[in-house]
């Protein structure tokens, strides 16, 4: 039986596995989009902060004081890879009733370009395990991390890890985590690349991404803070949780300083309308209108 893990206890899991990436000094056009690795002073005075994004404002700040070079943290480079025969190109029909459109890939590869990453997404549709390694070992040559999801009935995934386990070390766990499935982790390749194994399901892919995979990006951005900001607001109506398990209820500010919880939260639907997550805890999982609740404030592009 695979190992269940806390929230907690799987996100210092991960962010073991990354380290901040080595800065390079860019010409400064390439330097658009990274992340600044030490201060930038005029005459002692701090212009641009270590840690900062560069945006066009800093390139052109940069190119007035003469400088066509930045010491910066490049974009870490993330591989996403879905794998699984009953997963169908959007825009192809499906053959049959146990085909589903591959949604996961196209949302992580363009969540990870908004958290500061170069994502690259590979589909594969592989007929045997030694196809499925292939496509692994052909992207190792480019990747800082490899993100790997299947089918939403998670049939693809034990062919995921079996693969992954010929590669290098893998270790299955199940995080205590509503809306979501096993994960699997680990480093593989000779240069250990880290690799994460997602759930397929689309919201236990989504929840993954925002709370274990994005973490991982920022720390090699080398950035301090790589958790959300939160807040304490009002529940505008009640919200309940049965599954004894830390669960993100999908919803939206009110006009009047209160958190909404979006209704039907087993629909894909609530991830495009969400601009927030209302935490429950494993232990508090019944909160009344009016109840002060902890908000993850969920804007779609980082700074």
């Amino acid at each position: 039986m695979d190992q269940t893990l806390s929230v907690e206890q799987l996100q210092e899991a991960l962010l073991g596995l990354t380290k901040p990436l080595a800065a390079l000094d860019l010409p400064l056009l390439d330097s658009h989009g990274a992340t600044l690795a030490s201060d930038l002073l005029v005459d002692g005075t701090l212009v641009i902060k270590n840690g900062q994004r560069i945006d066009s404002t800093q390139i052109a700040l940069a190119a007035s004081l003469g400088l066509d070079r930045l010491p910066c943290r490049p974009h870490p480079r993330v591989v996403i890879i879905s794998a699984g025969d009953d997963l169908v190109e959007p825009g192809s029909n499906l053959a049959s009733d146990d085909d589903e459109y591959e949604s996961n890939s196209w949302f992580l590869t363009t969540y990870m370009r908004e958290v500061g990453a170069h994502a690259f997404r590979v589909h594969a549709i592989p007929e045997t395990a030694e196809q499925l390694k292939l496509v692994i070992e052909d992207q190792l040559v480019r990747a800082d991390l490899i993100v790997i999801s299947g089918e939403s009935a998670d049939e693809s995934f034990d062919l995921i890890t079996s693969v992954i386990s010929q590669l290098g070390e893998i270790t299955v766990v199940t995080p205590n985590l509503n809306e979501s499935g096993k994960h699997g982790y680990g480093l593989i390749g000779p240069d250990k690349i880290p690799v994460v194994v997602l759930p397929g399901d689309p919201i236990g892919n989504y929840l993954s991404a925002e709370i274990f995979i994005r973490p991982m990006i920022l720390k090699m951005l080398a950035k301090s803070e790589v958790s959300r900001p939160t807040k304490k607001l009002k529940l505008s109506k009640s919200v309940e949780s049965n599954s004894g398990k830390a669960t993100y209820v999908r919803a939206k500010l009110t006009t009047s300083g209160e958190v909404d919880p979006l209704a039907e939260q087993a629909s894909l639907v609530t991830l495009a309308n969400a601009d927030c997550l209302i935490e429950l805890s494993e232990k508090n999982q019944k909160l009344k209108s009016g109840d002060l609740v902890t908000v993850i404030m969920i804007n779609r592009v980082d700074n």
